[in-house]
């Protein structure tokens, strides 16, 4: 084990717009790597392809027990520690199945839904005139608006369980004082939608299996729980990936181009821009539940690990030329943005969707969208689970 003052800390840098040098330097020279996190503890940091692709889809890289008392952490949690591996909660208690229909890009409505609400949002941008905050006035409450149709609750309700996630995906080393009365009012909230004969959606679901004995062992939390965190990580993963394919988009004005060219192109775009995007603002925790031997590194069960993504994806003997924007890759689906393993992202098809329906949009209505600041004048969120500009200021 490195010694203290061999760690390096970790995350490198908040800024989304360019690809830390650290992290290729690291890829060459120590795909493995010890790092002092955020909350001061010690982990290894995965930077390749091929060992990224080992941490996640070997089942002794866990992710539950990333929330076990005393372990090292990334960061001080912000949700109790049993929301930790959501889905593998979800899987248990039966609701897999409920879950993975609501998230169904196919679902009857959902998607001429999403080209009308983001068309909506566009014509208000247009009405008011440029330059535009489009993560604020388009990422934002586009991606917030899906959740609460896909879930059945009140649009109206989105802004204030937005402000929710301001607090919930904070990295801090120390525990956050608002993270539990935040946590305890948003259950209090999807609780209560449970009981709301006016709620639909995936809320009634959940709702309606109260009534069947196959699901007795089923608390109003439990279920309540499925709401806050569907929404809470949904929302911050759609609107993160897709603020971030902006950005990337008003970067590579060819690929600009070749969209308004050939529309047919946007889904292929789609995955080229969650390859190359830097939403995810820190690594995928893991920790080993037994001694793993991970390329030169004979990792010790009760270590941390975390999966450094824009490594992987960046990687060259994966991905060839991989800061080139190339619609034709042969693996172009074979990114790690969603995971991998047990806990490959279920939303997956749907957050495709969402992005490819919003820049068809933004194309269509936009076409000559652009920064109306230079990049280098974006301000990036700090100490937040996902790497986003606090506005991004737009002109078409």
């Amino acid at each position: 084990m490195a010694t203290a003052e061999h760690l390096i800390d970790f995350p490198f840098s908040w800024r989304g717009d360019q690809l830390p040098s650290e992290v290729e330097e690291l890829r060459i020279s120590a795909p493995v790597r010890r790092v002092r996190t955020i909350a001061g503890d010690e982990a290894w940091l995965v930077s390749s392809y091929e060992l990224c692709k080992q941490v996640l889809e070997d089942a002794r890289f866990s992710l539950k027990d990333t929330s076990a008392p005393g372990v090292p952490r990334q960061y001080a949690l912000t949700i109790p520690p049993e929301v930790v591996n959501n889905m593998g909660n979800i899987t248990g208690a039966g609701l897999r199945k409920a879950v993975l229909k609501a998230l169904n890009p196919k679902s009857e409505g959902l998607a001429d839904w999403m080209r009308s609400y983001a068309a909506e949002l566009v014509d208000g941008l247009l009405a008011e005139g440029a330059p535009a905050d489009l993560r604020g006035g388009f990422a934002d409450p586009y991606s917030a608006a899906m959740h609460c149709h896909i879930l059945g609750i009140p649009q109206e309700d989105a802004p204030r369980l937005m402000r929710s996630l301001d607090i919930a995906f904070m990295n801090s080393a120390c525990p956050v004082t608002g993270a539990k009365l935040n946590w305890d009012r948003d259950l209090a909230y999807m609780a209560a939608r449970l009981d709301d004969p006016s709620t639909t959606g995936l809320m009634s679901e959940l709702a309606a299996l109260r009534e069947d004995p196959e699901y007795a062992h089923l608390t109003d939390e439990m279920l309540a729980t499925v709401g806050v965190t569907m929404f809470g990580a949904g929302v911050i993963s759609t609107s993160g990936f897709l603020t971030m394919a902006i950005v990337s988009l008003l970067q590579h004005p060819e690929l600009q181009t070749e969209l308004l060219a050939h529309r047919d192109r946007i889904p292929a775009a789609v995955d080229e821009l969650l390859r190359i995007n830097l939403s995810i603002g820190d690594g995928l925790p893991r920790l080993a539940v037994e001694d793993v031997r991970l390329g030169d590194v004979e990792v010790k069960a009760g270590e941390l690990v975390l999966v450094l993504v824009e490594g992987a994806n960046f990687d060259p003997k994966e991905f060839p030329d991989p800061h080139r924007v190339d619609l034709t890759r042969a693996n172009s689906t074979t990114h790690l943005s969603f995971g991998g393993g047990r806990h490959y992202c279920p939303a997956t098809a749907l957050g495709k969707k969402h992005a490819e329906i919003a820049l068809e949009t933004l194309l269509d209505r936009m076409p000559a969208l652009q920064l109306a600041v230079p990049v280098e004048q974006l301000v990036w969120r700090t100490g937040f689970m996902k790497r986003i500009p606090e506005r991004l200021p737009a002109m078409w």
